[in-house]
C-alpha cells in the first residue's frame, strides 16, 4: 500500500471515530450519518435517505469483513483493511461516495456547488482549508461548482491502495497529528 494511501486511511478512521474512543462502532455511523445529512437541509428526503443507507452499509460492510475478534468494534488495524482489500469494499464504497455527491447537489443539475461541498465536508470533520484546496484540485467551472460524478470518482480514489497524488491527498495536508491519533 502506497503512503498516501496510509495516511488517507489513517485520517479516514479518525474522523469516522466519531466519538473519539479509538475503535469504530455501529453509534459512530449513527452520528455521522446524522451530521452529514443535517449538513444538507436542501437535500430531497430520498437523498438524504440514501446517505443514512449509504452510511448504515459501510458500517455493515466493515463489520461483516474486518470485525476479526466478532467484538462489534473495529480497531484502526483492522480498519487497514478495507484499504489492503478494495475489492471487499468497491460496492461499499461506491455507494457511499455516490450518496455524498449526491446530496451535494439538491438540485440535481450534476453540480455540487462550493458551499454545498463545504458544508459535507465539515460534517465529516475534515480541515477547512484542506477542503477548500481539494475542490480547487477538482477544477470548478467558472462559477465555483464541480461535477457529482468528478466529487464522487474522487472519494472513489480517496479508498484506493495504489493511487497517489490524487486530490484527495489534500485532505491529509497538515492533518497528520489528527491522522496519527488514529493509529
Amino acid at each position: 500500500m502506497r503512503t498516501e494511501a496510509t495516511r488517507r486511511v489513517a485520517l479516514v478512521f479518525s474522523l469516522l471515530d466519531a466519538n473519539g474512543n479509538g475503535v469504530l462502532e455501529a453509534d459512530d455511523f449513527s452520528l455521522m450519518s446524522e451530521r452529514v445529512v443535517a449538513a444538507a437541509p436542501r437535500a430531497s428526503t430520498a437523498a438524504q435517505e440514501r446517505m443514512h443507507a449509504a452510511f448504515a452499509r459501510y458500517w455493515t460492510t466493515l463489520l461483516k469483513e474486518l470485525d476479526a475478534d466478532r467484538d462489534g468494534r473495529i480497531d484502526f488495524e483492522e480498519f487497514q483493511s478495507c484499504v489492503l482489500s478494495p475489492a471487499r469494499f468497491t460496492a461499499t464504497v461506491g455507494e457511499f461516495a455516490d450518496a455524498l455527491a449526491e446530496l451535494g447537489d439538491p438540485d440535481g443539475d450534476g453540480l455540487v456547488e462550493r458551499p454545498a461541498f463545504m458544508a459535507l465536508m465539515t460534517a465529516i470533520g475534515f480541515r477547512r482549508d484542506n477542503i477548500d484546496t481539494l475542490f480547487d484540485a477538482f477544477a470548478p467551472t467558472p462559477d465555483d461548482r464541480i461535477g457529482v460524478r468528478t466529487w464522487a470518482e474522487g472519494i472513489r480514489d480517496y479508498y484506493a491502495p495504489d493511487k497517489a497524488g490524487i486530490p484527495g491527498d489534500h485532505l491529509v495536508a497538515g492533518a497528520a497529528d489528527t491522522a496519527g491519533s488514529a493509529a
